[in-house]
């Protein structure tokens, strides 16, 4: 958890230069079917937490704050 959460805010931060997506984790764990399945969910739940976070920091708000949400978890997810 704490590796994502880093790893979320070196892509805000660096570009998305650095950081290894949700899918880049999964596949470097050989994680197949359901073990992937609930990896990636709780991947996804944790990157749109931090996400929000780092739109909260940013003082985001409204319809710019969904889009910025919305790229900024589908880049730490990589689907």
């Amino acid at each position: 958890m704490r590796t994502l959460v880093i790893s979320i805010l070196l892509t805000a931060f660096t570009g998305h230069a650095f950081a290894a997506t949700c899918l880049q984790q999964a596949n470097e764990k050989k994680l197949r079917s359901h073990a992937q399945e609930y990896f990636m969910q709780k991947c996804e739940e944790e990157a749109k937490k931090s996400c929000e976070a780092l739109a909260k920091t940013k003082e985001l708000d409204g319809s710019a704050k969904r889009a910025f949400v919305k790229k900024c978890v589908a880049d730490a997810v990589g689907s």
